[in-house]
């Protein structure tokens, strides 16, 4: 299945894409996509639902705005340096296990609202991910029966600002966090219908220009080790997502860099799970 959320930012309302291009209101029977749904077997619900031909559930017209295809999750765990070339343009080293930073929930947006430069940025960076959901509670899960716990994938974009992030001391959280920094979908694909979420080609084009291109096989540490290794120091709840890393050809990774400016348009995908599309504009 294929999940959207759909309607004015803040307001969205559930829906489902189907195969025929339909989007579907699922409203009259489901509240939201959150950490409820999944907790409570809402996903199977969802499909007994979508097999009975969506009773109740009225057509979305193809122009509706689309918002992040889950609610806003209580967490955004992000891995850093996750694929070999990446961590070799930057320079800092190979990880030998993974690197986690969080990114703030208030950054979280939809797949074609635009990117908002924060006050003082000189730095705006792209990074295409594999977003991972969490569908039910997850702590201390063994790397054999981690994948069982995702309830599905989507395309992501860890925006960054790289002076804040790499010039100002601290942590990453700040360089990561800023309102609309963190988009992702165009909808939820459910596990089930991804054989092996590391045989996906991931890419990234700026003005259509493709900067990173590459395959989530190449990645250090696989899915089923990140889930697992991150449920080692913190609980995972149901709508949770992972971002797993990014791959090279990042902004910061250039020589010289080329940073995002104001009017640039950015598109990522992954392959089966959709495309986002931001313009890059200054803070009003």
């Amino acid at each position: 299945m294929k999940l959207i959320r759909f309607g004015e930012e803040g307001r969205e309302e559930p829906g489902i894409l189907l195969a025929d291009g339909r989007r579907i209101d699922a409203s009259g029977e489901f509240q939201d996509y959150d950490e409820g749904f999944f907790a409570m077997g809402g996903l199977e619900a969802l499909a007994v639902w979508v097999e009975d031909g969506c009773p109740g559930g009225a057509e979305v017209h193809p122009l509706v705005r689309l918002g992040p295809p889950v609610a806003r999750p209580s967490k955004i765990v992000c891995i850093g340096k996750n694929y070999l070339e990446h961590a070799k343009e930057l320079g800092e080293g190979i990880p030998t296990e993974p690197a986690l930073f969080m990114k703030a929930t208030s950054a979280w947006s939809g797949p074609t609202d635009d990117v908002i430069i924060p006050r003082g940025s000189s730095k705006l960076d792209y990074e295409v991910e594999l977003a991972v959901v969490i569908g039910r509670t997850a702590s201390y899960v063994e790397e054999t029966e981690s994948l069982d716990y995702v309830a599905g994938y989507s395309t992501f974009c860890d925006f960054s600002e790289r002076t804040f992030q790499k010039e100002m001391g601290g942590q990453w959280t700040k360089g990561k966090s800023a309102d609309s920094f963190a988009p992702m979908g165009p909808w939820l694909v459910t596990a089930d219908e991804i054989s092996d979420p590391q045989k996906l080609r991931l890419w990234c084009k700026v003005n259509t220009e493709l900067r990173q291109n590459s395959w989530t096989g190449d990645m250090s540490f696989s899915v089923r080790q990140l889930v697992s290794y991150v449920t080692r120091f913190m609980t995972l709840l149901p709508g949770d997502v992972i971002a797993t890393g990014t791959p090279s050809g990042c902004a910061m990774g250039m020589s010289p860099p080329r940073y995002l400016q104001a009017g640039d348009f950015v598109e990522c995908g992954v392959e089966g799970l959709g495309e986002l599309s931001q313009r890059v504009v200054a803070l009003g």
